[in-house]
């Protein structure tokens, strides 16, 4: 099954378990977010993508050069590993691992988490690629995926038990879209992905597809 299936999949068996003030607080959200205009000024295909050092799940630093210096670039953004959707994400991603090596690409996952919820999300999903940590969603900010929360959708996860400030270490109440880029070896944008719907995700079939 592809990934966007599985998606739809999960947001369908969610939602036949949420009362419906609690989809109308989430998709309420969404509309907003899409009314923002946010992704207007992101970057997108034919774009040079910035270069970072960005910590991996262990602490150590990873530079985009060095990466890039080795071929194609796959970069994926989510939101964190408390996240139903970003972990079917995830492992999407994993199953197509190998082939994305034999076209000679790399494959790297951003998040706002900290390194030691990285780390958790790494091995509970068993990746076996880096997951790094964007912290207080700075690189994000600069690409200009990063929203605030509202207030609302702040009290539902909280009553889910989901705390950003445990996740991510700061009180800031953002998250990043879903976004995802692949980059040639020049670090040019030769695929975008950008959706304010965080049940939507790049089908890694599309990805193959460009690499």
């Amino acid at each position: 099954m592809s990934l966007t299936n599985l998606l739809k999949e999960h947001a369908d068996q969610s939602a036949a378990k949420f009362p419906e003030e609690v989809k109308a607080v989430m998709q309420k959200a969404i509309e907003n977010l899409e009314d923002s205009k946010l992704t207007a000024e992101a970057l997108k295909t034919g774009d040079i993508f910035p270069s970072f050092n960005l910590p991996n799940a262990k602490g150590n630093v990873i530079n985009s050069t060095k990466l890039l210096d080795q071929g194609d670039l796959v970069v994926a953004f989510y939101r964190g590993g408390w996240c139903p959707y970003c972990n079917i994400e995830l492992k999407a991603l994993q199953s197509v691992l190998p082939q994305i090596k034999e076209k000679g690409a790399q494959l790297i996952a951003i998040s706002p988490e900290s390194p030691d919820n990285s780390l958790t999300t790494q091995e509970k999903n068993e990746l076996s690629f880096e997951v790094l940590t964007d912290k207080d969603n700075n690189f994000s900010r600069d690409l200009n995926l990063v929203y605030k929360l509202p207030d609302s959708l702040i009290a539902l996860y909280n009553k889910f038990g989901i705390n950003l400030e445990n996740s991510q270490g700061n009180s800031n109440s953002e998250l990043p879209i879903a976004a995802t880029y692949v980059l040639d070896s020049n670090g040019k944008i030769k695929y975008h992905f950008l959706q304010e719907d965080y049940k939507l995700r790049a089908d890694p079939s599309d990805i193959l597809k460009v690499l």
